[in-house]
């Protein structure tokens, strides 16, 4: 069977799935193995990427191709005789958005890889249309961007007096695998679907050499990992949200959560103080931890600016959320800015990627290399009322990029006057509004 036709059943299938689900969002699911045929996996294994770095086994998608048949007969005969066993992924530390601390990211296998993209693809299918309209994290056609704009203008549109900036430790990490699968058991029944789930959550961790094993977390990096995630909050925080803390709140609140970064804005301060004590014993009780260094309640009142008051920020998908005035009449309004840690981070990879790439090309590839990092810094912070920011970063990143190609030997190889005119040849991208959030 063709890749493409394979493709098309399998998403119709999963588009049936998904509507008996939107159906009774409370109905339960018994045969869900029958998706993980040689018709899913040709379908799944479109959706992987070639590219990206191999698992322990070595095994590229070129070379699983070459023999695509008996390799996915073999594959469906073990899954049915419960003989198949995720391998352990090999593990990666990349820098997280703080620019100190280290993420660590799980490569599984080409095998598993194609296996977990199909359980993300059933359990998108089944949870989807339960999942709340303020939760914008991994989920399909919703972006950062909309939980950024849909924030912006809730605090334009309603009398927000205080935030509840919430940050949750390593929440990836402290999922327990038990409790996401109790959660999991509340509406599937498949046993043999739940069995190879906690399969590949106990697969273990190639460390350094190590192999290690753990009760808790999801392997970032699995194609599975976000919509496990996503589940697991739904159930400890957005459910706990919407239908025990919002109907008992005397004022106003509305969550915007994408992954495990949310904010709650409350038109009571009494309300954020209860809120903050419930959410604190809520994702306690389920293995989760606030971080009280940065979990706060931040003091964001249009009204008391306006008197003179001075009001507090808050940061949310690395925009840093403010109160300023509006250029037409002075009035105070939310507004938006790249942060401060996040602009600062940034800057600071622009100087560790020139001090490696500098040798590496002549001018000018490095220079349209540059020039391409910008267009995607200005494709995510191009949002309203952030130009001046985007500006500042560009003539920083640029000044960079001077002193560095400066470096490349002991003589100075250009001057500021040569470097102008071939900026003028080579324009920089132009700061705009991309995303306008009005």
């Amino acid at each position: 069977m063709a890749i493409t036709k394979a493709f098309e059943n399998t998403e119709t299938k999963l588009k049936r799935l998904r509507q008996r689900s939107a159906e009774n969002l409370e109905c339960e699911m018994q045969w869900l193995m029958p998706y993980f045929s040689a018709e899913g996996f040709m379908s799944w294994l479109r959706l992987i990427d070639g590219k990206k770095a191999t698992g322990i086994d070595g095994v590229t998608k070129e070379a699983y191709e070459k023999n695509l048949r008996d390799n996915l007969d073999n594959l469906i005969t073990r899954m049915k005789s419960l003989s198949y066993i995720p391998g352990a992924v090999r593990e990666v530390l990349i820098p997280k958005g703080d620019g100190k601390s280290m993420r660590h990211l799980g490569i599984g296998n080409l095998e598993d890889k194609i296996v977990q993209t199909g359980m993300a693809k059933v359990l998108e299918a089944i949870y989807e249309p339960s999942f709340y309209d303020f939760s914008y994290g991994f989920r399909p056609k919703r972006s950062c961007h909309q939980a950024v704009k849909a924030l912006s203008n809730y605090l334009f549109q309603h009398h927000v007096r205080v935030v509840l900036d919430v940050d949750l430790k390593n929440f990836f990490g402290m999922i327990r695998h038990e409790t996401l699968l109790e959660i999991l058991r509340i509406r599937i029944k498949d046993e043999v679907f739940l069995r190879y789930i906690a399969r590949m959550l106990k697969a273990g961790i190639l460390r350094e050499g190590e192999f290690v094993v753990s009760d808790e977390g999801t392997p970032q990096g699995s194609p599975a990992s976000p919509i496990l995630a996503n589940i697991f909050a739904h159930y400890v925080i957005d459910t706990w949200f919407e239908k025990m803390a919002r109907p008992v709140m005397k004022g106003e609140v509305q969550m915007f959560r994408y992954a495990d970064d949310l904010v709650i804005c409350c038109e009571l301060e009494n309300d954020a103080l209860r809120l903050l004590k419930g959410l604190k014993n809520r994702v306690e009780k389920y293995g989760l931890e606030l971080n009280t260094k940065k979990t706060k309640l931040v003091s964001f009142d249009r009204i008391r600016y306006g008197r003179g008051e001075k009001q507090e920020s808050f940061d949310f998908l690395g925009f840093t959320f403010y109160i300023g005035k509006s250029q037409e009449k002075n009035r105070p309004i939310p507004k938006l800015k790249t942060s401060r840690k996040r602009f600062t981070i940034k800057l600071q990879r622009v100087r560790e990627w020139m001090v490696v790439s500098r040798h590496k090309q002549r001018m000018l590839p490095l220079w349209n290399a540059f020039r391409r990092k910008l267009v995607g810094h200005i494709q995510y912070y191009g949002v309203s009322h952030n130009t001046k920011c985007v500006g500042n970063f560009i003539y920083e990143a640029t000044r960079i990029f001077f002193k560095w190609i400066n470096r490349r030997s002991q003589r100075k190889s250009i001057t500021w006057e040569c470097f102008n005119k071939f900026v003028e040849q080579n324009p920089l991208p132009e700061v705009k509004v991309l995303v306008s959030l009005f």
